[in-house]
């Protein structure tokens, strides 16, 4: 049976029969949404791989504690995945995040590409920003019990994306924009070689010929998804699945 999954970003390494509490938000939805009672097993992570399952031994408002069972610690994904993002309308950013986290992304760089309609140029849509799509990653890895949670960076801008790509390029990244005029396809041009690899997905309205170009000039390379043009929310989230089923 699958065990409900909680979050504890300070959880640290527990022992078998130590005594743990869960408090704060997510001590109150087991206790008053999933109404978690004494006796029964849950998991909680931490973000990090720590995964504890623990019974529940007592019961309040604002937090549970219980009998640790079991406390492992996940390895981490190989190849490990960042997925820059380009900002979209209608939400279809968010739902990118959603399901890479599913299918198993590391790390997400929102990017404020050229074409993209929403704009988060000024700080407070930033904070707020990065502060939604924190959130959609975190409720889609409990959703996936996933004991490692993708980290969101900061925004960036077309000029400071290049300078990353060339930073990553010369750490032995991989780094590889999904785009409809490339003529290989990722499943070709992925060897699982490399343990770092980085995924460019461009807005609704697409990559311009000049962020491309200067993309390539930092040493990315441009892959093909397949035959079919794919929204900006699916683009990502395929290219991930592709990626960990090769691996």
């Amino acid at each position: 049976m699958m065990l409900p999954v909680y979050v504890d970003s300070d959880m640290p390494t527990l022992s078998v029969g130590a005594y743990f509490e869960l408090t704060g938000a997510e001590a109150r939805h087991a206790v008053t949404v999933r109404r978690t009672q004494v006796g029964e097993q849950i998991d909680v992570v931490n973000g990090r791989g720590g995964r504890a399952t623990m019974t529940v031994t007592k019961v309040s408002k604002n937090e549970l504690g219980g009998r640790i069972d079991a406390f492992v610690v996940d390895p981490a994904h190989t190849p490990h995945i960042t997925l820059v993002q380009a900002l979209a309308k209608g939400g279809r950013d968010e739902q990118a995040v959603e399901t890479a986290t599913e299918y198993g992304v590391d790390a997400v760089i929102p990017w404020q590409a050229q074409r993209s309609i929403v704009s988060w140029n000024q700080h407070d849509k930033a904070t707020k920003g990065r502060a939604r799509w924190e959130a959609t990653a975190h409720a889609a890895a409990k959703q996936s019990r996933r004991s490692w949670i993708p980290t969101v960076e900061r925004v960036y801008q077309s000029a400071d994306l290049a300078q990353r790509i060339r930073a990553e390029v010369e750490d032995g990244t991989a780094v590889y924009v999904c785009h409809e005029s490339a003529t290989v396809p990722l499943p070709l041009i992925f060897t699982g070689t490399s343990s770092n690899m980085m995924l460019i997905v461009g807005p609704e309205g697409g990559i311009t010929d000049a962020e491309l170009d200067t993309f390539q000039q930092a040493g990315a390379h441009v892959v093909l998804l397949g035959e079919h043009v794919l929204r900006s929310a699916t683009a990502g989230p395929w290219a991930i699945a592709v990626i960990r089923a090769s691996a």
